[in-house]
């Protein structure tokens, strides 16, 4: 079978490092011998949410994986990477322009390739840019994993650390951690804008605040001042810990003005409301 590709343009969202296709923000991700089209679809998901797009598929169990129903439903708004998705026979037509190969394996082979971890991929990004050299990602079957010839055939392998035991990704979930680690390797996407930032209360705020929060607690008769204890410094320790905004020292002095105010129309209603301290 001949290498099947089309458009293979690098679809990019904000934050990637490069939108040329053999840079190293642009890798491959390789799916040998895969057996589940959901499996395919909720990969070309993972990928596209990291801002990759680059699929490719070596001899899957179905040859219409990649228009199967399943595969399209668990792509969820991925159908672009399936539709530029590579599927060959072989290792060597789908990813043969890739310069580093990285096997997704925790079985050591003998003469294989030299095991790493996830905290391995950020040198290989620079690496990999230093020499303009193309990285691929290999993954296996979901049930039997790589073969051996594939191992031999890259340059590393990668484990990804699980629970030893229970150490069993499904197929996608490893995609999705690769492709996370990678993103975070070739420079990670900005974290959307917050909510702005509310002005800090003053050292005078905050003393006014607690003044205030002591003649409510006085009049409530929870605060004895012939005998206060520690409440007001453990209250001070509080509110500094609290690291309190403008606006909340204005709701809470409001709190105790309309605490104090119902208090003293509860002592004499036909008595008009006084003003209190703000």
């Amino acid at each position: 079978m001949d290498v099947k590709e089309q458009g293979e343009s690098g679809h990019f969202i904000e934050g990637a490092v490069s939108s040329a296709p053999g840079g190293p923000a642009a890798p491959l991700f390789v799916l040998v011998n895969t057996s589940h089209p959901g499996n395919v679809g909720a990969a070309a998901r993972a990928i596209k949410t990291m801002g990759f797009a680059h699929l490719a598929l070596v001899a899957p169990r179905f040859a219409d994986v990649l228009q199967q129903p399943e595969a399209l439903a668990l792509a969820s708004g991925a159908d672009d990477v399936l539709r530029n998705a590579r599927q060959a026979d072989t290792l060597v037509e789908a990813a043969g322009d890739c310069g580093v190969l990285v096997a997704l394996s925790s079985r050591v082979r003998d003469f294989g390739p030299p095991l790493r971890g996830p905290d391995w991929l950020p040198e290989l990004a620079r690496d990999a840019a230093a020499q303009g050299r193309r990285v691929g990602f290999v993954f296996g079957s979901e049930r039997y994993g790589l073969d051996n010839d594939t191992v031999y055939r890259c340059d590393a392998l990668l484990s990804l650390p699980a629970y030893s035991q229970y150490a069993s990704l499904n197929l996608a979930q490893a995609v999705q951690i690769v492709a996370w680690e990678w993103r975070k390797a070739v420079g990670a996407f900005s974290l959307p804008p917050g909510p702005p930032v509310e002005a800090a209360a003053t050292q005078a705020e905050v003393q006014g605040l607690l003044e205030h929060a002591e003649q409510t607690l006085v009049a409530l008769g929870y605060l004895d001042p012939d005998a206060p204890k520690k409440l007001m410094p453990r209250l001070t320790r509080l509110a500094a810990r609290a690291a309190l905004t403008q606006q909340e020292v204005h709701i809470l002095r409001g709190i105790c003005k309309a605490g104090l105010q119902r208090m003293r129309t509860a002592e004499d209603p036909a008595d008009p409301p006084r003003r209190l301290p703000d």
